[in-house]
């Protein structure tokens, strides 16, 4: 029914406790998904073994040896047995509202992606995986956590060869993310937010994998490659960017102030055909009026 690919980061410290959690619970969704890890470091073939998972240890890399967008999402299409896929970052855990979910956009249409705003939440310690463990989650994340504003996007659902030919971006760097949303909609997919309807949790940690920090992967070189990879600021899109809406009971289209401004915003992205096609249109009509009636008697 579902496969769920990530890279996670080297398991160290606190960031060995937090993807063991998010595997752990992406394991116990019903039905249980398939579930691929890449990457090569050396602990991550241990983990896989121990959740019983796929690893796939090959990845190519950058020349700062951070490993590639389009390489990990066309293995993971090659390898995946199941047609719908999800990328979720190795941090996040989900529960069963996810699979919940799936009846939902499933088959809403042939071409989708689904994302959704993560709940940001300090979690320092294993989880116990007992009876009831989602409703303990719950109400924990809703007395401690904040959510992540639409510009974090930390899963993406949607069907085998939505994308194409993706660009060759650093992952855990700025833009890729944005692409994925801005890429889906130019291709007529529909964009589903869903927020309401899908609690992904995000457990805290800091950016001591990269040298540089936050800094560097929000404004660092490899950050301002990924920009340019995405071949315009414009085509940084958010969630916010999404056409329709999930919510607990059915799919709705995203029809609120902010998604028409936002719609009004980015048409002539979207459609830069018919936006030049538009201008001609404006300038025909700025001619005198006897050359305008030429045209109308030529047509």
């Amino acid at each position: 029914m579902l496969t769920l690919f990530t890279i996670p980061k080297p398991f160290r410290g606190h960031i060995d406790i937090i993807q063991r959690n998010a595997i752990q619970s992406w394991t116990l969704l019903q039905p249980r998904p398939e579930i691929i890890l890449f990457g090569d470091d050396e602990k991550t073939s241990v983990v896989a073994k121990e959740f019983g998972v796929i690893h796939i240890p090959s990845v190519a890399r950058n020349e700062d040896g951070t490993p590639l967008i389009n390489d990990i999402f066309s293995m993971a299409q090659r390898e995946a047995s199941c047609d719908v896929l999800c990328y979720v970052n190795a941090d996040i855990i989900l529960m069963s509202d996810l699979m919940f979910a799936m009846e939902h956009f499933i088959h809403f249409r042939d071409k989708f992606l689904v994302v959704g705003q993560r709940w940001d939440v300090d979690i320092k310690d294993n989880l116990e995986f007992g009876p009831c463990w989602e409703d303990r989650l719950r109400t924990f994340v809703a007395q401690n956590g904040n959510l992540h504003p639409q510009t974090g996007i930390d899963y993406f659902i949607f069907p085998r060869g939505l994308w194409g030919k993706i660009p060759p971006f650093a992952i855990g760097r700025t833009a890729w993310d944005n692409w994925l949303i801005y890429r889906a909609r130019a291709k007529g997919a529909a964009v589903i937010d869903a927020t309401e309807s899908i609690m992904a949790i995000h457990q805290n940690h800091d950016y001591s994998h990269i040298s540089g920090g936050i800094e560097d992967a929000w404004r660092g070189e490899e950050a301002n490659r990924n920009l340019l990879l995405a071949g315009s600021s414009k085509r940084i899109f958010t969630i916010g960017d999404a056409n329709w809406l999930l919510t607990a009971q059915r799919m709705i289209p995203a029809q609120g102030l902010e998604n028409c401004q936002r719609l009004k915003e980015t048409w002539p992205i979207l459609h830069p055909y018919l936006h030049f096609f538009k201008k001609q249109i404006h300038r025909l009509t700025r001619l005198p009026h006897y050359v305008v009636s030429v045209f109308k008697h030529l047509i």
